[in-house]
């Protein structure tokens, strides 16, 4: 019954959706109606950090619900989950960043930057990169990198220039009328793509150069993904606007972008309110971040993704040495990809895992690309059962149609 009505009534967005009916979750499992377990590789598509229902979340939610949920969130009353939220994240982030705008998604943080950017600058130009994907607004669209997905809902914003990928040459074109750059130091949807440190020292300059912002789109990368809190931190290169979602609000809606008090004043000013929301920094969602960050340091899950990071590449890597239809095996930190010969066997391959009881999928963007990102808090025993099953389908996808 619950599969009909879903079928019938909730806008599908495949032709094929999972249909998994879900009963439960904790920590990397899923558990379905019939109670079968299906571990998790895509936390939630890079929401669940600290796993799924994590107790400190769930306290945290439930002392909040005690007190109050909306009133009014954009920067008018004082909320005392908002203050420890923004106060904490600063502090985690350093300079510039001095101030944060909460939103309700990455898409509308997104969003935000290019509407502060603009206000700031007083340009219209924006910069982003081939295969780069910053959310499906009209706006986030406009500087998305692949055109397959821009072009049903053309004409987007002008003025928008795509670069190519970890090119220095190419950034000659950013120039005085450019706005911002957006770029994502790993490209998640791109096929975990990671920018070169080069590359953007080189890209920091320039924008330096040319008085256009940098803004780094650390939606899926942030929190500690990567290995450092921010993966910003690896390569010393600090940008003037910070994105964040996903895994900010601990599995509540919940998104943000961190800018010095400088520039994000703009949104204060001719006219005052140029930039509000109705639900963006929500006491709720706040609360539960505040919670997960305060978990994410305390127990220097950066630092565990790295390392457990490290197991999962190592042993993906022995099974690429196993199955040639395996091409590549790259990421950072607890963001890998595994590449594939052909579309048809990333396809069977995904199914084959979820099959045997693990959820992962290709890339919105590529198409060869099957992007793995655990929760952080995975133990080194469920990673070892997921090699087992990524072994048994990789055969699966290796055999003859």
């Amino acid at each position: 019954m619950l599969v009909r009505d879903f079928q019938r009534h909730v806008a599908q967005t495949s032709a094929a959706p999972l249909g998994l009916e879900i009963a439960d979750a904790r920590g990397s499992w899923l558990v379905d109606v019939r109670g079968r377990r299906y571990l998790d590789l895509l936390a939630g598509m890079g929401v669940a950090n600290l796993g799924h229902g994590h107790p400190a979340i769930r306290r945290a939610c439930a002392e909040q619900l005690r007190r109050y949920l909306h009133v009014m969130v954009y920067g008018e009353l004082v909320l005392a989950p908002q203050v420890r939220l923004a106060t904490r994240l600063t502090a985690a982030a350093g300079p510039p960043f001095e101030t944060a705008y909460f939103t309700s998604s990455g898409a509308e943080a997104i969003e935000g930057a290019l509407k502060t950017a603009r206000k700031h600058t007083g340009r219209a130009g924006l910069v982003a990169f081939e295969l780069g994907f910053h959310g499906d607004t009209l706006g986030a669209l406009s500087i998305g990198g692949n055109r397959r997905y821009r072009a049903p809902f053309e004409p987007l914003l002008p003025q928008v220039t795509i670069l190519p990928w970890n090119d220095v040459r190419a950034l000659a074109r950013v120039d005085r009328r450019v706005a911002a750059v957006v770029i994502e130091p790993v490209q998640a949807e791109g096929g975990v793509r990671v920018a070169d440190t080069a590359f953007l020292r080189a890209l920091r300059r320039r924008c330096s150069a040319v008085g256009a912002l940098l803004v780094f789109d650390e939606v899926v990368t942030g929190l500690g993904r990567t290995g450092t809190l921010f993966a910003f931190q690896q390569s010393g290169v600090r940008p003037d606007l910070l994105v964040l979602a996903k895994a900010l609000g601990g599995g509540l809606p919940l998104g943000a972008f961190l800018g010095s008090r400088r520039i994000l004043a703009t949104l204060a000013r001719q006219p005052p309110l140029a930039h509000v929301t109705t639900f963006g920094g929500h006491p709720l969602s706040c609360a539960a971040a505040v919670a997960a960050l305060d978990v994410t340091l305390a127990r220097d899950l950066p630092t565990r993704a790295a390392a457990v990071g490290a197991i999962l590449r190592r042993g993906l890597e022995t099974l690429r040495a196993r199955h040639r239809i395996v091409r590549d095996v790259r990421g950072v930190g607890l963001l890998i990809a595994i590449e594939l010969g052909t579309p048809r066997a990333t396809r069977r391959f995904a199914a084959a895992c979820l099959e045997r009881g693990v959820i992962l999928n290709w890339t919105l963007h590529r198409d060869t690309v099957v992007r793995l990102a655990p929760p952080l808090t995975i133990t080194r025993r469920e990673v070892a059962h997921a090699l087992g099953v990524i072994d048994a389908a990789l055969h699966v996808a290796g055999r003859p149609a």
